[in-house]
């Protein structure tokens, strides 16, 4: 019968607490999450007390609760479960650490650009007016988000399709010496500083036109461009590789020729992340202000011609606004701040963006 033991030998010990004797509850490793936080939250509560201080150190509170937590679980589980199951408890709180200390600063970050730049952002001037006579309150960062999203979009259009092209070339037709060539240079623009990606444009452009105090916005698209083709590259070659070499080879099997094997096959299996590499190389350069500081430079005014004169963009337009403070520099400060919330959206919305198109675009696959 199930359950009995045979004739001689030990009785069996039932099933359920062999199953749960020398074992924590489930919700132990909450808890002490919890009352760690709380308990190195009172401790800095006590000093800012003493100290009198007006904020509340929300961030060494989450690091060394976390830190406390560690501690605390492996020890509380070594005397209930043994050392085995404390180790696999602490491993497991040390990457759940990991994670928590990643995303603390990119919460103060945020939070604070919020805390700081929504009283600007929600001006009603900020998006309709420039700069242009403004040397106080008032004006908005219309001239910066008009010239932002020209020059980056400029940008794209040279580096998608070099990019692209060379990554194809890398991928499907390059052997030799020029493919280790191009690769070797492709790495290394993309470790190069941004401002040399200025000063390539600026004396580049300055030689063509002989002027060497040119300042307009094609000369930041080049030098944007700089910095962008090699992530293009590099991120469309890695998916292009991905694509199975079957589907290749079936496509030759029924006569298909290379160029429109890649074009039909290559390219629409592989879209999704080459999309999602692009919109990261516009995310990566669409905060630069190096390079535009030099070749495109600054104004407080509208221009809507890449061709003709300086052009403000937001990066150059939170910098200018924090180091050129004028008699109310409280006002110079929350505009830096909503610019900088304003750039933070934008990138934002471009991932969004390419989450979207790379889940659109992605190979359905049948059952």
């Amino acid at each position: 019968m199930p359950g009995s033991s045979a004739p001689g030998s030990p009785p069996a010990r039932p099933l359920t607490n062999s199953l749960t004797a020398g074992k924590l509850p489930r919700n132990t490793p909450l808890w002490v999450l919890l009352g760690s936080v709380a308990l190195v939250g009172i401790v800095f509560l006590l000093i800012d007390i003493a100290d009198e201080a007006s904020s509340f150190n929300w961030a060494g509170t989450a690091f060394f609760g976390t830190v406390l937590f560690c501690v605390a679980i492996f020890a509380l589980s070594f005397f209930v479960e043994g050392l085995r199951k404390a180790k696999d408890r602490l491993v497991t709180a040390l990457v759940s650490a990991a994670f928590v200390l990643a995303l603390l600063p990119l919460v103060s970050l945020i939070s604070t650009t919020v805390i700081n730049g929504l009283p600007a952002f929600l001006t009603p001037t900020f998006f309709t007016e420039s700069q242009r006579n403004i040397v106080g309150a008032g004006g908005g960062a219309l001239h910066a988000i008009v010239g932002t999203l020209l020059i980056t979009g400029v940008a794209t259009l040279i580096s998608v399709p070099i990019g692209l092209l060379a990554a194809i070339y890398l991928t499907e037709y390059g052997r030799g010496r020029l493919a280790r060539g191009i690769t070797f240079f492709v790495d290394v623009m993309t470790g190069i500083p941004s401002i040399v990606a200025g000063l390539f444009a600026y004396a580049f452009f300055s030689l063509i036109f002989n002027d060497p105090g040119i300042r307009f916005g094609f000369g930041g698209a080049v030098a944007l461009s700089v910095l962008m083709i090699p992530v293009v590259v590099r991120s469309s070659e890695e998916m292009l590789k991905l694509v199975p070499n079957e589907l290749r080879e079936a496509a030759f099997a029924l006569g298909v020729p290379k160029w429109l094997t890649i074009l039909k096959v290559v390219l629409p299996t592989s879209l999704a992340g080459i999309v999602t590499g692009i919109m990261i190389s516009i995310a990566r350069v669409i905060g630069e202000t190096a390079p535009l500081l030099i070749i495109s430079g600054f104004t407080a005014s509208m221009n809507y011609d890449l061709f003709s004169e300086r052009m403000m963009t937001l990066p150059v337009f939170v910098y200018t606004q924090y180091a050129n403070q004028g008699a109310d520099f409280q006002a110079y400060i929350d505009r830096a701040w909503a610019g900088a919330l304003t750039l933070i959206l934008i990138v934002m919305l471009l991932n969004g963006l390419a989450r979207l198109i790379a889940r659109f675009f992605s190979p359905k696959l049948g059952r």
